[in-house]
């Protein structure tokens, strides 16, 4: 961290530019509003770097100075042009590169927000796109230079931007721009992203490059392609949504879907869709209700004008929102509105495929 850089706040909203530091522990923050903030260096996270440390220019004096001439020529030193080279490790001249995911509140998280890093563990810059699927095309998410040796902030997303993040890309181009080199391959990775995992604790594991535990993806390793993670579109839609038997515990017993007045419901209650639950949190039992309903829309979304009751119950409404953020996020050509309270109550939801 340097006078500079833009932080965030990691246990606190806010941040801003980094303009000094007081100690070994304080940085001073200077937040939208012109306020410096002292915030402990470790409660701070890099997520934009400047590219040179400048120093602030000095402020001129309004009444006639007889040291204004001095202070001219000094602000002419400072504005010297600055040269920059990259630090080296010794060693490190091989290309290593990781995709790493960090939730923001590990005892949070069924509810965390979560954070996405490039690492760039060698001596050469990077030039990089980060992408994710959208049916047959792709969507640019964040594009940049990596400085050596350094690690780079993605994006901030929440546990409701995974259904979009179901299938990721990471191209790569390694260079050094202030010096010879020796020639790296390109590197394209594509590789799918399992959302259940966000929902278990033990997925995240301390690393090398985090003092949070992180879920980390291999993208380049000792200077080749890390490996291979490509899956076809087919094998992501078979993985998705048709799960072989051989697959599915015995004590999981799927439900038939009920049909009344050409209305297909499905009862979402946990206990109509497994016959055990033993094992199971919280988080891993709302995953698996959110899959029967992706499995169920898939299954009918040929069949325009069909309506589909889902019956998830009042309670505390966390199922009901998660479903009514897929519709919005991943599924917006469907209608959706509350199902009738006569039959149901508060605790349904009627979707119909358009």
């Amino acid at each position: 961290m340097k006078i500079g850089d833009k932080v965030r706040f990691l246990n606190e909203v806010g941040g801003g530019i980094v303009r000094g530091f007081r100690g070994k522990d304080i940085a001073l923050v200077e937040d939208e509003d012109g306020f410096e903030i002292p915030m402990l260096i470790r409660e701070c996270v890099v997520v934009q770097t400047d590219e040179y440390n400048i120093p602030l220019k000095s402020v001129k004096p309004s009444a006639p100075d007889p040291d204004a001439v001095e202070e001219d020529e000094e602000e002419e030193e400072e504005e010297r042009p600055i040269t920059y080279r990259a630090p080296e490790i010794r060693g490190n001249d091989v290309l290593n590169v990781v995709l790493a995911y960090v939730p923001q509140d590990i005892k949070a998280i069924s509810s965390t927000m979560f954070d996405a890093y490039l690492v760039n563990d060698s001596n050469y810059f990077i030039d990089y796109l980060y992408l994710s699927a959208e049916g047959k095309e792709w969507r640019l998410r964040s594009r940049g230079t990596v400085k050596p040796n350094m690690k780079m902030h993605l994006e901030e997303f929440s546990k409701g931007d995974l259904n979009q993040m179901e299938q990721i890309a990471v191209q790569v181009m390694a260079y050094k721009d202030d010096r010879s080199f020796a020639l790296k391959p390109v590197i394209n990775q594509v590789f799918r992203l399992d959302p259940v995992k966000f929902y278990k604790l033990h997925t995240f594991q301390p690393s090398d490059f985090f003092r949070e535990p992180a879920l980390v993806y291999e993208i380049a390793k000792d200077d080749e392609q890390a490996q291979p993670m490509v899956i076809s579109p087919d094998e992501i839609k078979e993985a998705l949504y048709q799960k072989k038997e051989a697959e599915i515990p015995f004590k999981v017993q799927r439900k038939q879907h009920r049909v009344k007045n050409e209305i297909v419901e499905v009862d979402l209650h946990i206990h109509e869709l497994l016959d055990d639950t033993t094992g199971m949190g919280n988080a891993e039992m709302l995953n698996y209700q959110l899959d029967v309903f992706r499995r169920t829309l898939e299954e009918y979304k040929n069949k325009k004008g069909q309506k589909i009751v889902f019956i998830h119950g009042k309670g505390d409404g966390v199922l009901r929102r998660a479903i009514l953020d897929e519709l919005k996020r991943k599924y917006k050509t469907f209608q959706s509105q509350d199902a009738s309270f006569r039959e149901y109550g508060f605790g349904a939801t009627m979707v119909t495929i358009h």
